[in-house]
């Protein structure tokens, strides 16, 4: 058995893109446009088509938010400096939800409200400013 993606509905794709993109560090592997059911699909990775992946869903006449079920958590990345990359999202104008005081553990929160859990890959790096004395925000 082979893990292969997690699926999450997004209503602005470029948003959503750019997030995941831009602001993760994942790449668009592929992306495919279905006209009959009128929506798009596009997959996320890091490893190629045989590393885990995300997949966008677009419907493309979704207006309303997407309802939160109870079921799902959050997305989980392991990353090389958690400073750059939580500062990375703040650049980008996504704030952080639970900033990593600890130097470890990071939460963000995507376009769609999914939360991105950020964890320091090794060792905790030594607490540092703004991160140790940044506040929680919102949900996470």
């Amino acid at each position: 058995m082979r893990y292969l993606h997690t699926m999450v509905r997004v209503r602005d794709l470029d948003a959503a893109v750019r997030f995941f993109c831009d602001g993760l560090g994942l790449a668009e592997l592929r992306r495919r446009d279905h006209e009959a059911g009128r929506y798009t699909l596009v997959f996320l990775g890091t490893a190629g088509p045989e590393g885990p992946q995300i997949e966008l869903t677009h419907n493309w006449d979704q207006s309303d938010a997407y309802t939160h079920g109870r079921n799902f958590g959050h997305l989980a990345y392991e990353v090389d400096d958690i400073y750059a990359s939580c500062q990375r999202f703040v650049e980008l104008g996504y704030p952080i939800s639970r900033p990593p005081r600890d130097g470890r553990m990071a939460f963000v929160r995507s376009p769609d409200l999914i939360s991105v859990e950020l964890l320091q890959r090794g060792e905790a790096l030594a607490p540092a400013e703004p991160w140790t004395s940044m506040a929680n925000v919102g949900e996470w």
